[in-house]
């Protein structure tokens, strides 16, 4: 079995699937983003500005993020240091540095609406997003895979010795459920606080991300992998908070 191809080559042209994966994903989740937030009754011209400043915000972060967390390859490498193109984004990385630019800039962008109308029509986009970019972007990354296994179902990556669980399509399918389920509590209007489907996207796609690092890819010593379990546990906290907030408050932004 060969190992699950990390770039295509046009001639003298070098693709990298992983990239082109994630700028698919981009494109796809923008648009998606953009027709929630219409159908919202939230104008969405100012959506472009927030996206290019969500991206950029979240590439620096997450590229920041994989280096702090695998600094002893990176201190000796810097060439390597915006190598995003051979994988290595930190999703938590990405999540703490675009946060506070979002809210910021929702807050200028539509300062008469909500925050929670925004996020509860963004969180489910970014959450359909992300499956989309685990299945098209770390699926095709070198070292893609997580821990060794003998299954049928293990795969080999571009890097890792043996055959690995597939985590990245796992991710997605996760991912992609838990999208599935909060439309199915949107469309039945289960939800009826604001900020109810922002809340429990952060606690379900938290605590799975944290377990997900534990049980499939990271190893108990490694620093970076406790730091992602941990992320994940608080994301999932702060969850709860805004869980909370909206149902005490279903009025208030």
């Amino acid at each position: 079995m060969e190992p699950v191809p990390t770039s295509i080559h046009l001639g003298p042209l070098t693709f990298h699937l992983y990239g082109l994966g994630l700028a698919v994903a981009a494109y796809v989740t923008y648009y998606y983003a953009r027709r929630r937030l219409a159908r919202s009754g939230v104008d969405p011209a100012p959506f472009a500005r927030l996206s290019v400043w969500l991206i950029v915000s979240g590439l620096i972060g997450a590229r920041v993020a994989h280096l702090a967390t695998n600094w002893g390859y990176y201190a000796t490498r810097p060439g390597e240091w915006i190598a995003v193109w051979q994988g290595g984004l930190g999703s938590f990385g990405g999540i703490a540095l675009a946060l506070p630019v979002g809210l910021v800039l929702v807050r200028r962008y539509w300062p008469q609406r909500r925050l929670s109308q925004i996020t509860d029509a963004l969180v489910p986009a970014l959450i359909a997003g992300w499956a989309l970019g685990r299945l098209l972007g770390p699926q095709f990354m070198y070292q893609g895979g997580g821990h060794l296994t003998h299954q049928w179902f293990g795969l080999r990556y571009a890097g890792q010795a043996g055959k690995r669980v597939p985590v990245p399509l796992i991710q997605a399918a996760e991912d992609a459920l838990l999208w599935l389920g909060l439309l199915g509590a949107e469309r039945r209007g289960l939800p009826r606080a604001p900020g109810a489907i922002t809340g429990w996207g952060m606690i379900v796609w938290g605590l799975v991300r944290s377990l997900d690092e534990r049980l499939l890819l990271g190893q108990h010593s490694h620093s970076g992998s406790i730091g992602v379990q941990l992320a994940g546990l608080v994301l999932a906290a702060g969850g709860v908070v805004v869980l909370v907030r909206s149902w005490r408050t279903p009025t208030r932004a």
